[in-house]
């Protein structure tokens, strides 16, 4: 019971800092939905994902074999451009990833393709309502699981010790639909956060595209990806966090530093 405890403790710890990239993409995600609804989108996104979050990791435990095993058709040697030895794992993982990297790409370009600030007030109200609130659920329900995907793994290896697999599987379901509660705690409040202050929605898309780049590299090193010899390796949680934390300073600094531009220039305007 104790180490049931004790690993609970630890996977729900897991849950919430590999979760924060999650939260992200869930409050710019539902940004797209009517204002009116986007409280409710965030919900049942994450409502609905915590079940099928328990789904998954039902199917994990049962077929991980089928997830971590090569494809005999996906699995190839083009000279020596090419080598790959693709599973279910490492399919889910890039497609994530791309989908990620698209999506900050996109957003970022609208935000600098805009001419004028009256032409953005209105593409950005056409943007905010550009999907229903079910097709912002599905995106958000459908992100979730890829985020999870690795989430669920690593809380597989952890509950590898308890000898009852009931005990483990039920552990690891208090764990998720505790990281899940979490998540419904926090959403509302980072949205709030990124409404009130709409610079940092800059930070947040890199912040995603960074995230797709980590499940792209993640997902070519699953797959044995080789390109003209070179082994694809996953970037490390080490510099991916290194890279938010340098992100963010870099953020703060120039937000500081323009504020005092902007003082010495009504400084000047005033004095002239």
């Amino acid at each position: 019971m104790a180490e049931a405890i004790f690993t609970l403790i630890m996977l729900v710890m897991l849950q919430a800092v590999l979760g924060f990239d999650n939260l992200l993409y869930i409050s710019l995600e539902s940004k797209k939905a009517p204002e009116n609804e986007r409280k409710r989108v965030r919900k049942m996104g994450i409502f609905i994902a915590i079940g099928l979050r328990i789904v998954l990791l039902f199917l994990l435990v049962s077929l991980i074999d089928f997830f971590q095993e090569p494809f005999s058709f996906l699995t190839g040697h083009i000279d020596d451009v090419l080598d790959f030895a693709f599973n279910g794992h490492s399919i889910i993982v890039l497609l994530g990833g791309g989908f990620i990297i698209y999506t900050a790409l996109k957003e970022i370009w609208h935000m600098i393709s805009t001419k004028d600030l009256e032409v953005d007030v209105e593409s950005d109200e056409k943007s905010s309502r550009s999907k229903t609130a079910n097709a912002a659920i599905f995106s958000i329900v459908i992100m979730n699981l890829v985020f999870s995907f690795d989430s669920i793994l690593a809380a597989i290896g952890l509950t590898s010790d308890i000898e009852n697999e009931t005990t483990a599987f039920i552990v690891m379901a208090i764990a998720i639909v505790i990281s899940g509660l979490l998540m419904l705690l926090l959403a509302d409040r980072i949205s709030v956060f990124l409404a009130k202050n709409r610079m940092y929605e800059v930070l947040g898309l890199f912040i995603l595209f960074i995230v797709g780049i980590m499940l792209v590299t993640e997902g070519g090193h699953l797959a044995h990806l080789k390109i003209f010899g070179n082994e694809i390796t996953p970037m490390s949680k080490t510099t991916f966090y290194f890279v938010i934390a340098v992100l963010v300073i870099v953020d703060i600094v120039q937000g500081r530093y323009q504020k005092k531009l902007i003082k010495e220039e009504e400084i000047n305007g005033a004095s002239h």
